[in-house]
């Protein structure tokens, strides 16, 4: 992905990850750092990449330690796979990625 931005996050027990910033509803964790920190296979999702591609994954619940502590559903990456953040677990977090600057910024909660 050329334009992604990488973001330094601290997650579960102290792993500390760079994520790029996907397209991908979940985020992804590779397989050494999900298996590192205990998680397991809750479901099973299938995804579509860009080019129309559809992966299948296994997905889990992940806790995140940043300043508001969260549960967000992470892919479980396979072999190759690379860490993404993706746009559920920024919402969860409350922000949104400016698409201009790409830099995060608080997400505005609106009520409908």
């Amino acid at each position: 992905m050329p334009h992604s931005t990488p973001l330094i996050a601290t997650i579960v027990v102290g792993l500390a990850l760079t994520f790029v910033f996907g397209v991908l509803a979940h985020s992804l964790l590779p397989i050494d750092d999900w298996r590192a920190v205990g998680l397991t296979l809750e479901r099973r999702v299938t995804s579509v990449l860009a080019d129309g591609t559809e992966i299948e994954r296994d997905v889990s619940e992940c806790y995140i330690d940043l300043p508001q502590d969260r549960t967000t559903p992470v892919i479980l990456g396979e072999p190759g796979d690379e860490a993404l953040l993706g746009v559920v677990t920024l919402e969860i977090l409350g922000f949104v990625l400016h698409p201009f600057n790409r830099t995060l910024q608080p997400a505005r909660m609106l009520l409908a």
